[in-house]
């Protein structure tokens, strides 16, 4: 089995009770709302790579201003045909507080999502969304010292 290691950065921007989202379109099933962010490019520095990839999906120029921890995930991507075997893939993914210090919300063009959003806090948990939405916001909330949500391996 093949192995692969993707790591991203991803920002958490919460302002007025209200959390910016983009709607990611990957191939894997229907539309889900992310985090804007993603995949470092190599020599890239995940501190860019959210800054670049948050402008890119949402149209806004954003600052990190706390790194709010690191997550692991690891899962086995079936085997698509003969040519493409089964993947045993792990995300890392980087969680920054930003905040915005310019541009206007607009849709990421070409990209893996089609649309940039707000929406209540209290909103998000009847979205359909990405797992790790809900491992930023406890991030977020708790501030770990370790850069780890509480109750999670």
């Amino acid at each position: 089995m093949r192995r692969n290691v993707r790591v991203a950065a991803y920002g958490v921007c919460v302002r007025d009770g209200r959390i910016l989202l983009a709607r990611w379109t990957g191939a894997d099933g229907p539309a889900r709302w992310t985090l804007p962010g993603g995949g470092m490019e190599h020599g890239e520095d995940p501190y860019d790579t959210v800054v670049r990839e948050v402008e890119e999906e949402t149209g806004y120029r954003v600052e990190p201003v706390a790194l709010l921890g690191v997550d692991s995930a690891r899962r086995t991507i079936p085997r698509r045909s003969w040519t493409r075997p089964a993947v045993d893939h792990q995300a890392v993914r980087v969680i920054y507080e930003v905040r915005i210090t310019g541009g206007e919300l607009r849709p990421e063009l070409n990209g893996s999502t089609d649309l940039a959003a707000w929406y209540e806090l209290s909103e998000v948990a009847s979205l359909t969304r990405v797992p790790y939405v809900e491992t930023a916001l406890r991030l977020w909330r708790e501030r770990p010292p370790t850069g780890r949500a509480g109750g999670l391996p």
